[in-house]
């Protein structure tokens, strides 16, 4: 609605009729729809020439993660988590793997959420005490039921994912995939 129309635009929830709330939610639920997965695509792209030391960059590296989630028959769930698991790391680099988590828990299942969430003390367990670190801190989740996926997570696509030399898929093998797990209905809205 624009400021040309007769009908006055709200400028708080609390004016807004329920016509002009209906339609904000429909446009905005739209919108949405239409810009997420290149939103998410755009955020990956960060990582483009952000070696750290690595034979391939931030964006590669998730490339290759989902990559291999894919090639191992992996649920589609987890290859979407696997391609966004460090989707944050450009600007929530000490929580990446929580908000990253954040970003897709309303999409995804529980145990790839979970994964996410938990996959940078996982990852630990394959460098961390290089740096004086407890390599064995995710052992306190030893008991969770999702413990072994995130360990697989790590073991099998994350911690390898920096060879130059893998045959990594493009985005664009990805888009279809991100399409169809970010096209759920969430909390009841289309």
């Amino acid at each position: 609605m624009s400021p040309e129309t007769t009908v006055r635009p709200f400028r708080s929830m609390e004016e807004a009729t329920a016509a002009q709330t209906r339609q904000y939610i429909a446009e905005g639920s739209e919108h949405l729809k239409g810009s997420l997965v290149p939103t998410l695509v755009n955020l990956l792209k960060l990582g483009q020439g952000a070696y750290f030391g690595a034979a391939v960059d931030r964006y590669t590296h998730s490339l290759q993660t989902a990559t291999r989630a894919y090639r191992s028959n992996a649920r589609l769930d987890m290859v979407v988590g696997a391609l966004l698991h460090d989707v944050a790391d450009n600007f929530a680099p000490m929580s990446h793997g929580a908000v990253a988590a954040a970003m897709i828990s309303k999409y995804v299942d529980e145990e790839t959420t979970w994964v996410v969430e938990h996959h940078t003390v996982f990852q630990g367990y394959h460098f961390w005490d290089k740096i004086d670190l407890d390599r064995d801190a995710r052992d306190k989740w030893a008991d969770h039921p999702y413990f072994d996926a995130a360990a697989a997570f790590c073991a099998e696509w994350d911690q390898v994912s920096f060879d130059e030399r893998y045959d990594t898929l493009p985005v664009d093998f990805f888009i279809p995939a991100l399409q169809e797990v970010l096209a759920r209905p969430v909390n009841g809205f289309a």
